[in-house]
């Protein structure tokens, strides 16, 4: 089973690339960030036609995460436990069917800049109650992988200048220590249990040419648990999609399970 992630920046904007990328890379399942649409105005036809099932946690003009999946979904859920009075869409779950069950969760952690103010407080906030949904996953001792847009670079070698970053809420020491937090619950990141060293990146911004400079870093992660780590084959970035034409400034990641 091949499971992708892949912040499209916008489904409008998308439109056209992200259909093209999917009869690409043939995934069967693909987590979704920054939809950035309501619920009834995702175009679910242009991925049903492609045999996919599309469960969306859709908002206007921002966020919104979304699952398109080849295999039946079954008790989808939207929304981070812990806190209901949290308005914004940032995460959906549900099981997927293959050779066995398989828990999947989209999520869209939040950037969290400026720092320090209130959107740092919340991205921290969001992390504590991403913790605690993490460590219900691994008390189930099943196959379940938590993938998205973290906006974490978890280690200087996944920032091609990591000194520009040292005081932006995606790589502050506090966020860090957050994501180890989940990470040591016993959860495999995916991409680094394949692939060592500096270079590997799957977000460029628009802005400086940093594409082709490749001024990159990697904040789009699997955490595996151990169930599902068991199961993986593989795990790349997409990193050419950055060059298509109408691109996303974030790039596809996927994992490849026995399932």
């Amino acid at each position: 089973m091949k499971i992708a992630t892949f912040n499209i920046n916008g489904i409008k904007a998308r439109a056209e690339a992200l259909p093209r990328w999917l009869d690409e890379a043939q995934p069967d399942v693909v987590l979704l960030q920054e939809i950035k649409s309501v619920d009834e105005n995702f175009p679910r036809e242009i991925f049903e036609e492609r045999g996919y099932n599309v469960e969306t946690h859709g908002q206007k003009s921002f966020n919104g995460v979304a699952i398109l999946s080849k295999l039946p979904l079954e008790d989808v859920s939207r929304g981070l436990p812990g806190d209901d009075e949290d308005e914004q869409a940032r995460w959906i779950e549900a099981t997927v069917i293959g050779k066995q069950a398989l828990r999947i969760c989209g999520l869209y952690l939040p950037n969290g800049n400026p720092v320090p103010g209130p959107k740092y407080d919340y991205k921290l906030a969001w992390m504590e109650r991403l913790y605690h949904r993490a460590r219900e996953l691994m008390a189930s001792e099943e196959p379940a992988l938590m993938a998205g847009d973290y906006n974490i670079i978890p280690q200087a070698e996944d920032a091609a200048r990591p000194d520009a970053w040292r005081e932006d809420a995606l790589f502050r020491p506090e966020s860090r220590a957050a994501f180890r937090k989940i990470l040591n619950l016993g959860f495999t990141e995916a991409f680094r249990a394949r692939t060592q060293g500096p270079g590997h990146y799957s977000f460029w911004d628009y802005q400086a040419g940093a594409w082709n400079k490749n001024d990159g870093i990697r904040i789009d992660h699997f955490l595996l648990t151990p169930q599902a780590a068991d199961l993986m084959q593989d795990c790349q970035i997409d990193a050419a999609v950055r060059g298509h034409e109408k691109p996303s400034d974030h790039v596809p990641v996927w994992v490849q399970l026995d399932l």
